[in-house]
């Protein structure tokens, strides 16, 4: 595989970090109004933080060269066409729970921020697997196949945000009140905290991102070890995911055959990744950047191309991949939620 032996300085490090800091704090403060994000403002913020991701490619362009960039472009590529998977697991998620349009970017942002988190350890984990055992890249490219081939037979399999595991021992151990206090996540009720059914739902939305880092990070890991990479290609790709919910979450409808795109991707990286352990060695970048960029483009037209004429529902929360609609989540879903999330 590309390993790419240039290592960032700490200082690099620090400034990346404060850098992304300093991101979120001005997305946080823009938003703090728990206000209905609309198409407009969410293209705009979307169209920010790509070009904040393009950009860094850029600097790294300059400061390393262009394999680096292109390595970089790659592995934020892929991130950024799986994160759209995401997108549709968190529609069904906030369907599930009823949550109000006003509140799903505080929810969203948190969800980030542990994302992120997740990712920084599974990258490091898995970078130093596959440099200390070899026979990992097999593990590992395994596993892509296989959730490829998931990706690909499985994808409209319903999501029953009540049924994982770390969603149900949070409503065992912690005192929870079945309903929403505005955008708070602990409350006092008669005299004792407890967390707000939004708590619940930034649980649901943060365990089942747990299964898609898992995913993403060794999808990336496929194309390069070098963690300085990794962590800025998954960190840009992260930090636009809010806005990018908000952008397409009424048009997941029309991208009826993306998630085919995406299971080849990752079946590609599995494949990738174990060919870097034979005699074959690893695929040069331009090849898997050309790639990427066309098996994307072409699950996209062809989604497009299929639903031409049809519309989305409207709005991020109504349930656009079959889940249940704005209406019956109001009405009985919400008392579906709540029958089942007392404390």
């Amino acid at each position: 595989m590309n390993d790419l032996s240039f290592t960032a300085p700490l200082w690099v490090w620090a400034a990346l970090t404060v850098a992304i800091g300093v991101m979120l704090a001005v997305d946080l403060l823009a938003h703090r109004d728990s206000h209905v994000i609309g198409f407009r403002e969410a293209a705009l913020w979307s169209t920010g933080w790509i070009a904040a991701g393009l950009a860094f490619g850029v600097v790294l362009w300059a400061w390393q060269g262009g394999e680096a960039a292109s390595t970089y472009y790659a592995g934020y590529l892929i991130e950024k066409a799986l994160s759209v998977d995401n997108i549709f697991v968190f529609a069904l998620v906030f369907s599930f729970f009823g949550v109000p349009d006003a509140y799903q970017h505080k929810v969203l942002f948190w969800g980030v921020i542990g994302a992120l988190g997740a990712r920084l350890v599974f990258i490091f984990v898995g970078a130093e697997l596959l440099e200390v055992f070899f026979w990992t890249a097999y593990v590992f490219g395994a596993f892509l196949i296989y959730t490829g081939y998931k990706m690909a037979v499985s994808h409209n399999t319903e999501v029953h945000p009540d049924r994982n595991p770390v969603v149900r021992l949070v409503r065992r151990i912690v005192p929870t009140d079945p309903q929403f206090h505005g955008d708070r996540f602990v409350v006092r009720v008669n005299g004792r905290r407890v967390v707000t059914l939004l708590f619940v739902a930034l649980v649901a939305i943060e365990a089942t991102d747990l299964v898609f880092a898992i995913d993403s990070v060794a999808a990336i890991l496929a194309i390069t070890t070098n963690t300085f990479l990794v962590w800025t290609a998954n960190a840009f790709a992260i930090l636009g995911l809010r806005s990018l919910y908000f952008l397409l979450a009424g048009l997941l409808r029309r991208f009826r055959y993306l998630h085919y795109g995406l299971a080849v991707l990752l079946a590609f990286a599995g494949v990738k990744l174990i060919l870097s352990e034979t005699p074959v060695g690893k695929l040069p970048i331009p090849v898997t950047l050309g790639f990427i960029v066309l098996t994307i483009t072409v699950s996209i037209v062809w989604s497009l191309a299929a639903t031409r004429g049809e519309t989305g529902d409207g709005g991020p929360g109504g349930g656009p991949t079959g889940g249940p609609d704005p209406d019956a989540t109001a009405d009985g879903d919400t008392g579906r939620a709540s029958g089942t999330h007392e404390s």
